[in-house]
């Protein structure tokens, strides 16, 4: 097992800092507006009202925050008038740029439907098939309403207020545990923690599922599905959708990697192409010189081989895949219209 990187933020001390804090947080919101905000909400709304006013996140992880926030806001009834009393009690003194992050946060509401400002999930699996790449099962404590292809913003309490966005690797099940699989990104301080030092018996908190650009089109056209990396995760969960209800379509699913060491969720795989005749799946090997002839090569180039006419096309993986699927698949014939890339969250 190897160590947890040295400059990971957060330890011990500061979450204590951060607990003493938010329980101020909380007295001081409960002074100004008795009844407001149920205790056990106000640290997570907290910490994620501070990390939205420092700014320190990229896009991707700005926006899954405003979509906890937006969700917070719906679910404990907030309303403009409470800016004031919530930013006073952040010891904010509120200028402009808490009214800004105000103002973020009731937009990001009016994106959201009803539903809890978010769900406690206990880790019940964690498991690593190579050393940066984890999967992590979780069973949250209501059923989470996603769909295949959706994405959910994902918060450990190891990194109060930091939220990213996570896809399931699975479909609905009937017991409602949700996968998640997680890299460990360079500087990324939540991956880090969700593949090194999260256990099971741990809680994490998820927030409302958001359309990802990935959902299933209608239909029964043949699938073209290319991965890269933890891009498999939303493209598993469309083949178990598949498997669900298959009505005749078939679906290639190409897993790019750089090496057969590199490739991770093998086994899951292998499985799932012995249980449905109407599924294959490539291996693309981009490095590896004991691959086999027709697995050698990007997954862009072995996607563009694979492609037949009439398939919908759905491509997720690190940003210079999605790059390079723009231009390389078009080229090979895929239509636009029939060219699926992930919308938000993806990195």
């Amino acid at each position: 097992m190897s160590a947890v990187p040295a400059d990971f933020p957060t330890p011990a001390t500061e979450l204590h800092h951060e607990t003493e804090s938010a329980s101020r947080f909380w007295a001081a919101v409960q002074d100004r507006c008795p009844g407001l905000l149920p205790e056990r909400d106000a640290p997570l709304l907290h910490a994620s009202l501070l990390r939205l006013l420092d700014g320190g996140d990229d896009h991707a992880g700005r926006s899954a925050l405003l979509r906890a926030l937006g969700s917070a806001y719906r679910s404990l009834g907030l309303r403009p008038w409470h800016a004031a009393a919530i930013g006073d009690a952040m010891l904010a003194a509120p200028g402009m740029g808490w009214w800004r992050a105000w103002r973020l946060v009731e937009r990001a509401a009016a994106r959201v439907g009803d539903g809890p400002a978010w769900w406690a999930a206990e880790v019940v699996g964690h498991h690593r098939d190579v050393d940066t790449v984890a999967a992590v099962t979780v069973r949250p404590s209501r059923r989470l309403p996603f769909r295949a292809g959706q994405a959910v913003p994902v918060c450990t309490p190891r990194r109060p207020g930091r939220w990213r966005w996570l896809s399931p690797a699975n479909a609905p099940r009937a017991d409602g545990t949700v996968e998640f699989h997680v890299r460990a990104l360079a500087g990324g301080s939540v991956s880090g923690s969700l593949v090194h030092e999260v256990r099971p018996g741990e809680l994490l908190q998820l927030g409302a599922p958001a359309d990802s650009g990935l959902e299933l089109a209608g239909g029964a056209d043949d699938l073209l599905l290319v991965a890269g990396g933890t891009g498999l995760a939303p493209l598993r969960a469309l083949v178990e959708q598949v498997a669900e209800a298959p009505a005749g379509r078939r679906v290639t699913l190409v897993v790019g990697s750089r090496t057969f060491a590199d490739l991770y969720d093998a086994i899951a795989l292998d499985k799932l192409q012995q249980a449905h005749d109407w599924l294959t799946v490539v291996p693309a090997f981009s490095a590896d010189p004991e691959a086999e002839p027709a697995e050698r090569g990007s997954a862009i180039a072995l996607a563009g081989y694979h492609h037949r006419a009439g398939q919908h096309v759905y491509v997720c993986g690190p940003p210079v895949m999605l790059a390079a699927a723009r231009r390389w698949l078009t080229i090979a014939g895929v239509p636009a219209d029939r060219l699926r890339l992930p919308t938000l969250g993806w990195r």
